[in-house]
């Protein structure tokens, strides 16, 4: 079974590989999807997120899956001594880069506890995985025709932050300057939670930032900086390409 929907301002699919898929799975990840965009997108003026950020709702007074999100955005700013930094001067709240992590974590998750088995999700480029192997591409940051590397994931996450879909769109909280340094960073995590949040904040950390992710638990990284050098953990789960 596949589908693909445009959510989010990205595409969205998910691949099922099981014989028989349960009624309304994936019509549930969608949904949750297209909840998640209403209700905590930056750029819908009566989102909650934007509410929030214009003093319309107090914090004491928003909601559980709001308040999750800006709990694990605070723990990023700290972890990276504010590179990361989901309340930038100037631009006010922009949770987006865990949000999006976050939610379709949950999505999976929907899909497993359905009793889904053998999954792929994929929303724009960033990954989950169930019941692999799976083989999931790196795109090269330099030619949209080419892979950097093949990764081989059974379960888990895989995120990519770059600059060369967005240009210079990641800002490093510390400066307010964009965060250059890095062409691409590719995390592998447990969880698309992780694995985004953790290549957001590394691509803003800058040039440290590979080896900021890499020391995180569970976390592998795949990199390359504007010099071209590649950065890769040891134990980065490599597809045989031969």
């Amino acid at each position: 079974m596949r589908r693909v929907e445009q959510v989010m301002g990205f595409p969205v699919s998910v691949r099922i590989d099981d014989e028989r898929v349960p009624e309304g799975a994936v019509d549930a990840v969608f949904a949750w999807l297209r909840e998640v965009d209403a209700r905590f997108s930056p750029f819908r003026p009566g989102s909650e997120v934007s509410r929030l950020d214009r003093g319309e709702t107090a914090t004491d007074a928003i909601s559980a899956e709001l308040a999750e999100v800006l709990r694990l955005c605070e723990y990023y700013r700290v972890a990276t001594g504010g590179a990361f930094d989901a309340w930038l001067p100037g631009r006010g709240l922009d949770p987006c880069a865990v949000v999006k992590g976050w939610s379709v974590q949950r999505a999976a998750e929907s899909l497993r506890a359905a009793g889904v088995r053998r999954f792929c999700l994929n929303a724009g480029g960033d990954v989950v995985a169930a019941g692999g192997p799976w083989r999931v591409g790196v795109r090269h940051p330099g030619d949209a025709g080419r892979l950097c590397a093949v990764l081989r994931i059974a379960d888990g996450a895989v995120a990519t932050s770059a600059r060369y879909e967005r240009g210079d769109h990641i800002v490093d909280g510390r400066t307010g300057e964009a965060a250059d340094a890095l062409l691409s960073l590719t995390v592998v995590a447990p969880t698309l939670t992780e694995a985004d949040a953790v290549a957001t904040a590394g691509f803003a950390l800058g040039a440290e930032g590979a080896d900021w992710a890499a020391a995180r638990p569970g976390c592998e990284v795949f990199a390359v900086d504007r010099e071209g050098r590649v950065r890769r953990s040891s134990r980065l789960p490599l597809a045989d390409t031969g």
